[in-house]
C-alpha cells in the first residue's frame, strides 16, 4: 500500500497523505450513510443516542436545528453499521498503517467528524496521545475523507516534525481543556501545513503529531471518518473516550501476546462528560 518515499515521508515528517484510497462506490455508500444520520439528527434538539458507556453518541453543535442540522460528531459509527465496521476490518488504510506500524494491528476508537456547511466548529491544536496514552506510541490516526477536504472546509493542519518534540499538556490551571497552551498555538499556526485532498484520500498521522483545524467556510459539508490503530503490542494507559464492543481487537495479522513498553511521563486524561472533546474545548482554563 505505501511505497519506500511515502513510509520515509511519514517517519520524517509525522503523516503522510494517501489519495483516492477508497473506491467511488464505496464512497457513495459511506456517504448515504452519514446522510441518514444527518436527517435523524433533525429530530433532535441536542446530543442524543447513547455509546457503551452511557454517554450521547451523536454530537451536535449549538444552534443545531431542524431547519439547519449540524451534526459534529458520532461516536462508534463501526457499531450502528456494517459498512463501517468494514472499513476497521479490511479497509485500505489498515494495510497502509501495517506498512508503517505493523505487522499486527489492533483497533482502539472510531468516530465520525463533521463540519456542516457554516459550522462554527474549531478543532484547537493538540496530540492525540495524551488522550490515548499508550505503553509506546506506535499508534497511528487514519482519517478518510468523505468530501473533497480544502484550505476553505477546514482541512487538517498538522505541523511537520512535532511528533518527534514534546508532549504538550491539555490541562490548564487545573481543568482539562484538551488543547495546547495558547503560545504553542500560536507557533503551530506558523509552521503547519494544510493536508488537502480529494474525496476518497486517507491521512495516516502520527498520534504525537500537533494538529488542529478551523471553521467551515463552504456551503457543503467536510466530513472525516476517523480510526485510531495501533500497534498491537501497545496497550491503553487510560479508559478509552470512545469506547466500542470492538476495542482491542486485532484488526490485521495476529496478537502477539507481548507488551512494549516505552519510558515516558504522561498526564492521565478526563474522559468527556458530554458526548464529545469539544465540549473540553470549548473551556477556559479557571
Amino acid at each position: 500500500m505505501l511505497s519506500p518515499e511515502q513510509i520515509d515521508n511519514y517517519q520524517q515528517q509525522g503523516f503522510v497523505l494517501l489519495e483516492h484510497a477508497v473506491s467511488k462506490s464505496l464512497l457513495r455508500s459511506l456517504t448515504r450513510s452519514f446522510d441518514a444520520w444527518v436527517e435523524l439528527s433533525r429530530q433532535h434538539g441536542g446530543p442524543f443516542g447513547k455509546m457503551l458507556d452511557g454517554r450521547p453518541r451523536f454530537d451536535v453543535e449549538p444552534g443545531h436545528s431542524f431547519d439547519s442540522p449540524a451534526l459534529r460528531r458520532i461516536a462508534a459509527p463501526e457499531e450502528l453499521s456494517a459498512e463501517w465496521l468494514g472499513m476497521l476490518q479490511q479497509g485500505a488504510f489498515i494495510e497502509a498503517a501495517a506498512c508503517i506500524i505493523g505487522p499486527d494491528i489492533r483497533f482502539h476508537h472510531a468516530k465520525l467528524n463533521s463540519k456542516m456547511p457554516g459550522s462554527g466548529s474549531v478543532v484547537k491544536w493538540h496530540q492525540d496521545f495524551p488522550f490515548d496514552p499508550h505503553t509506546n506510541d506506535d499508534c497511528v490516526t487514519a482519517m478518510l475523507y468523505l468530501d473533497d477536504v480544502s484550505n476553505e472546509n477546514g482541512a487538517p493542519k498538522i505541523v511537520p516534525e512535532s511528533h518527534r518534540g514534546s508532549i504538550h499538556s491539555l490541562w490548564h490551571n487545573g481543568v482539562f481543556i484538551g488543547a495546547a497552551e495558547d503560545k504553542t498555538a500560536r507557533e503551530c499556526e506558523s509552521s503547519a501545513v494544510e493536508c488537502t485532498g480529494p474525496a476518497g484520500s486517507v491521512c495516516l498521522m502520527h498520534t504525537r503529531a500537533l494538529h488542529g483545524s478551523t471553521i467551515n467556510r463552504t456551503s457543503s459539508p467536510r466530513t472525516l471518518f476517523i480510526a485510531n490503530l495501533t500497534s498491537a503490542d501497545a496497550i491503553p494507559l487510560s479508559p478509552n473516550p470512545v469506547p466500542s464492543v470492538y476495542s482491542g481487537q486485532i484488526v490485521y495479522g495476529k496478537d502477539p501476546g507481548k507488551i512494549r513498553v516505552q519510558s515516558q511521563t504522561l498526564e492521565a486524561p478526563e474522559i468527556p462528560s458530554g458526548a464529545s472533546f469539544f465540549n473540553q474545548q470549548s473551556q477556559q482554563g479557571m
